[in-house]
């Protein structure tokens, strides 16, 4: 497995609605991620800073890019915009991190 960690912000009024959105992901999105590789994916929130830190085991590099590509994920993005900052195409401004640690 492969580990991928990114942080991105959320707008400070936006907690609940970030939570109350993805307590009900729509099972397509559910089934297209598990579908590109995604395993154990969890995203955390700082709620005195709005970041988001987001984690998840990646079974190979392409076939989670191709992630982006899918209808389903450009309508979750478009749903997603208005509490995020995002890109002028709807994905999440996002800060990629690179693993320094690791304990298994």
């Amino acid at each position: 497995m492969i580990c991928k960690a990114s942080v991105m912000q959320l707008k400070p009024d936006s907690h609940e609605e970030y939570r109350r959105r993805h307590d009900a992901i729509w099972p397509d999105m559910v089934e297209q991620l598990k579908a590109h590789g995604a395993h154990h994916y969890s995203i955390f929130l700082n709620e005195k800073t709005s970041e988001l830190f987001a984690y998840v085991e990646i079974e190979d590099e392409q076939r989670w890019a191709a992630m982006a590509d899918t209808e389903v994920c450009r309508r979750w993005w478009a749903m997603m915009c208005d509490i995020m900052p995002s890109h002028a195409d709807n994905s999440p401004i996002a800060c990629d991190l690179t693993q320094v640690f690791y304990l298994d």
